[in-house]
């Protein structure tokens, strides 16, 4: 198994951050309009992070709709369940992906962002996606190709070697590539497939890289395995090609749209 990541409290409040960022709140912004929700819906999020996406959820489904969330850290599902505490049709439980605590058909739309990259057993998990999904139900799922990652540097060979630690925490860092086929086997029928580009042109807080690099060089120079002077020069690097207006990053994520066949 990879490494993976431990979402700690410090570690939950880091990736809010990140996603209260316009970058990803733009990608919440596409997903939310693919998924063209209804009131009184049910709807589940598989690895509901911040809970930033249910609370949009919840609010257009309403109070005759239900948002359930899953997610296998406690600190994130506290951080969820503080910002949708005034929702009464949002429930938050700790629960891995393969295994949903739920009836069949229990939900008209499922959504699982930045997850399936994590998941092993993808036939698995998109087999519990088709069992409680509702006949015409839809799914979205978006994850990230890795291998689009782009940063600027000086220093090419090392960059790679970053890189290549990072994707220890993942158990398929290239997803988007076979997802549609993946999809098609448990029996759901692809309707939609969208690119989601993030794009740093510059180096603040309010950017989704920001809270990336730091996130990484910690990763790395621990269960990565690099060096911490290696990870070190890598940040810094980065920091002064923020500090002299030369910094860039891009990568790309990808929306998948199915419905139960």
């Amino acid at each position: 198994m990879s490494p993976g990541l431990e979402f700690d409290e410090a570690m939950a409040r880091g990736v809010e951050a990140i996603y209260r960022t316009p970058d990803v709140a733009g990608q919440r912004s596409v997903t939310l309009a693919a998924m063209a929700l209804r009131p009184g819906e049910r709807v589940l999020d598989i690895g509901i992070g911040p809970g930033l996406l249910a609370y949009d959820m919840a609010l257009i489904v309403g109070e005759k709709g239900r948002v359930e969330g899953v997610d296998k850290s406690d600190p994130m599902i506290a951080v969820a369940e503080n910002r949708c505490r005034d929702l009464a049709q949002c429930a938050f439980q700790n629960a891995d992906a393969t295994e949903l605590p739920f009836d069949d058909a229990s939900f008209d739309a499922i959504v699982s962002t930045q997850v399936y990259e994590y998941v092993a057993d993808m036939s698995r998990a998109l087999a519990e996606v088709a069992r409680v999904l509702s006949p015409g139900g839809r799914v979205f799922v978006l994850d990230t190709d890795w291998d689009t990652a782009i940063w600027h540097t000086a220093d090419v060979p090392r960059m790679r070697r970053v890189l290549d630690a990072w994707e220890g925490h993942l158990h398929d860092p290239r997803l988007p590539r076979t997802l549609g086929a993946k999809l098609e086997a448990a029996g759901l029928r692809v309707t939609r497939r969208d690119v989601i580009p993030l794009l740093n042109s510059s180096l603040h807080p309010n950017c989704y890289s920001h809270g990336m690099l730091a996130a990484i060089a910690g990763y790395v120079a621990g269960p990565g395995g690099l060096p911490q002077e290696e990870a070190d020069a890598w940040l810094a690097e980065q920091r002064a090609l923020g500090e002299s207006g030369e910094y860039f990053f891009s990568i790309n994520r990808y929306l998948f749209g199915a419905t139960r066949v």
